[in-house]
């Protein structure tokens, strides 16, 4: 359970992570709360979760997913370019979270 909800968390790191983008800072209401929530969701995620797992392994997931899930939506949204070599070094991140999880 600890690994489901520290995947989920890093899923939230990635909503917050957009809506503080969208939120033009602090500026426009909705994004703003969804940040709130999202971040209130992920971080508490990444607590519950660093009861049971290392601190550094935690981490380490939560930033993967964030990063990988929020540069996948900007590819989706073409928010930014895709390049053989961004998919590659985003493949990588996701390579590595995969390894920590299956080396604990």
């Amino acid at each position: 359970m600890p690994w489901l909800i520290l995947i989920l968390s890093g899923c939230f790191e990635a909503v917050w992570a957009v809506a503080l983008s969208r939120s033009e800072g602090f500026t426009r209401l909705l994004p703003s709360i969804v940040f709130v929530l999202a971040c209130t969701i992920s971080m508490g995620g990444l607590a519950w979760s660093m009861k049971y797992l290392p601190v550094g392994t935690s981490y380490a997931v939560w930033v993967g997913m964030g990063a990988t899930l929020t540069v996948v939506y900007a590819f989706v949204t073409g928010e930014e370019t895709v390049s053989a070599l961004k998919v590659l070094f985003i493949a990588m991140i996701l390579g590595g979270v995969i390894g920590l999880k299956f080396s604990h």
